[in-house]
């Protein structure tokens, strides 16, 4: 009888490829069915979404206060458990306002404002039926899971939107990892930004950039004639108009870094927004270290606040994170935390830190807009600089 043959060994010599080459020849390939061409939209979200290789589909850490640990940024209930205990109360009065018992959460990081927010409605005594999360990453579900362990009776997780939905919907740093499209004018003529190949020095392919004529434009004028460089952003807002046509009863809480419309097209602002995250610290160059660092821009809020309104939702407020932190009750539900913690309350509210970078933007369907004000809002609210 023959001998089996001899089962094959990998050679030690040759390692396997990392998380990183495997992610772009995920995308050279996705760029060969394409034609040669990828709008940065399509690239961002394969960058980003992936899954195993996306930044927010792989098990990096992602999330901390120091890089130490292995996380790229800080996010403000990780900096602080008071940001999510002072939105916990806002969220109480939107709770008892609409008449919800539900709590939505969409992109929820380590689970970290979960927690927070389910804290303070426990100790208000406000009974929430369920706290749904929503995420596409199943490596931050386990940490969520593992984080929100006490509060298992309550929290579930979900992969789609019912067809008819109730509650209070929270986003925090959500709009800004929506992909973007990329838009620049050269010599006076507008191009859209994508991703295409070029050689390398070694004959291996490279992403390079690459633009070509569009008829899309900035939703303003950019007056000048300069080079110009900014972002669009259809996917946050179809997000709204998707929420839209499903929500019934409620209101929205969305928190982010971003501007108004005015702002966010000024013609000083030539380089736009699009940075990466890694390791705290930050970088232009969102084609090289892929599914390593974050890849982000600053949200139009004016363009999401017209979707919302376009399809139905009233916006009841828009105010920086520091005002609204005060006027819902930051320094009261924080006056015995330790002084360690009140350290980091100055970085959510001043106007240097995250105070006054950060927005918030609150939305709710008309039946749910009348006879109330959420707390954030009482004083200082921009809702007439959209």
């Amino acid at each position: 009888m023959m001998a089996p043959p001899p089962v094959p060994r990998s050679d030690p010599t040759v390692s396997e490829p990392s998380p990183t080459d495997r992610l772009k020849a995920h995308i050279v390939r996705e760029l060969a069915d394409a034609g040669g061409w990828l709008p940065f939209d399509r690239f961002m979200a394969l960058a980003l979404y992936t899954p195993g290789l996306g930044y927010y589909a792989n098990d990096s850490v992602k999330f901390g206060a120091m890089p130490g640990g292995g996380s790229d940024f800080v996010t403000a209930p990780e900096l602080s458990p008071w940001f999510g205990r002072t939105l916990g109360h806002q969220v109480a009065q939107a709770l008892r306002a609409t008449g919800t018992d539900e709590v939505w959460e969409f992109g929820a990081g380590t689970g970290a404002l979960a927690h927070q927010v389910l804290k303070q409605l426990r100790a208000e005594g406000v009974a929430v039926h369920r706290y749904r999360i929503v995420d596409l990453s199943g490596t931050l579900r386990e940490r969520q899971r593992a984080r929100l362990a006490e509060f298992a009776d309550v929290v579930d997780w979900v992969d789609q939107l019912p067809e008819a939905l109730n509650g209070v919907l929270l986003g925090n740093e959500v709009l800004d990892a929506m992909p973007v499209q990329l838009l620049v004018r050269l010599n006076g003529a507008w191009h859209e930004r994508g991703v295409a190949l070029a050689p390398a020095a070694d004959g291996t392919p490279a992403l390079a950039w690459a633009d070509r004529p569009t008829d899309l434009r900035p939703p303003l004028a950019v007056p000048g004639p300069h080079d110009y460089l900014t972002e669009i952003h259809p996917q946050a807002e179809a997000f709204v108009r998707t929420l839209a046509e499903r929500w019934r009863r409620g209101a929205a809480f969305f928190i982010d870094y971003g501007f108004p419309e005015a702002e966010y097209y000024h013609p000083q602002r030539h380089m736009g927004t699009l940075i990466c995250h890694r390791a705290h610290r930050s970088d232009p160059d969102p084609l090289t270290d892929l599914g390593l660092k974050d890849i982000t821009a600053h949200v139009n809020f004016t363009g999401v606040a017209l979707a919302a309104q376009d399809a139905g939702l009233q916006v009841m407020g828009y105010t920086s994170q520091g005002r609204f932190l005060l006027n819902a009750g930051l320094l009261d539900l924080a006056a015995e935390a330790p002084l360690t913690d009140r350290a980091h309350l100055a970085k959510l509210v001043n106007e240097h830190e995250m105070g006054e970078l950060f927005k918030v933007l609150a939305l709710a369907p008309a039946a749910s807009a009348d006879d109330w004000l959420p707390l954030g809002f009482a004083q200082g609210d921009r809702t007439h600089t959209l």
